[in-house]
């Protein structure tokens, strides 16, 4: 953590510099049973990847709007941080109709349909494996992404005052996102190495900042929980040992 970065993608540059080997990103599906664990370098990978096939391949530009139709996931938080880098504003339920691309998961591909440029879509799958068959209209991310290069370089860096990202109807620049989650992180009293379970949703701030920005901000890490409202006491209190939990968002 650097408490002069402006931007969402400067708070993980300054991650990876920190201790690119810690935990960052740990997610759980209750209904797969897929448990899959991220350092700051394999999530800040992933995102390199991402930014890569946005800029590249799909042409992407700063100010470009994507639609975001993904739920609390690691590979929905590695898209949060490619769209910082490449100043691509990361819509979260944003309308498809209106948005310059879409990334979508599986249960929202008819809904993505209606844009008009490019088309992403998630299998969600355990391990971010790849669709059985490709839906037709869309770039399957599985199959696109991991031959992306590890590195990436902004053609037109955004600045801290550009548009991020819009989040329940409210919509934020790269500075309100890392102020926002900084002081999410001290209300929360979260501090570097404190691990936060979270079974919040990205569709509203409080969910994207337990769940991604503000362990990243304070040097934490998250445990994302997806399909666990009804996570059975005894499954409960053995993940928050096991996971060594300092912290919760529900």
């Amino acid at each position: 953590m650097n408490a002069t970065d402006p931007t969402p993608a400067d708070l993980l540059r300054s991650a990876l510099a920190a201790d690119a080997s810690r935990p960052l990103v740990t997610y759980y599906d209750d209904a797969t049973g897929e448990r899959v664990e991220l350092s700051v370098a394999t999530l800040g990978n992933w995102v390199a990847k991402t930014a890569n096939l946005l800029q590249d391949e799909l042409a992407a530009e700063r100010g470009d709007r994507l639609a975001l139709l993904l739920p609390a996931h690691w590979q929905t938080a590695a898209w949060l941080l490619a769209c910082a880098a490449t100043g691509v504003v990361a819509e979260i339920d944003g309308d498809p109709a209106t948005t310059d691309l879409v990334v979508s998961g599986p249960e929202r591909l008819d809904e993505a349909r209606a844009c008009a440029g490019e088309r992403v879509a998630l299998s969600l799958r355990p391990l971010g494996t790849r669709f059985p068959l490709p839906p037709e209209g869309f770039t399957d991310y599985a199959t696109a992404a991991p031959g992306q290069p590890d590195a990436f370089t902004s053609y037109d860096p955004p600045g801290p005052e550009d548009s991020a990202l819009v989040v329940g109807g409210r919509e934020l620049t790269g500075r309100q996102v890392v102020e926002l989650a900084r002081a999410d992180a001290a209300e929360r009293g979260l501090r570097p190495g404190d691990r936060v379970m979270s079974l919040l949703d990205y569709d509203r701030w409080e969910g994207v900042s337990a769940g991604l920005f503000a362990p990243l901000a304070a040097g934490a890490s998250v445990v994302l929980c997806r399909n666990a409202t009804d996570l059975d006491a005894a499954v409960r209190a053995a993940r928050v040992a096991s996971e060594r939990i300092t912290h919760f968002a529900e």
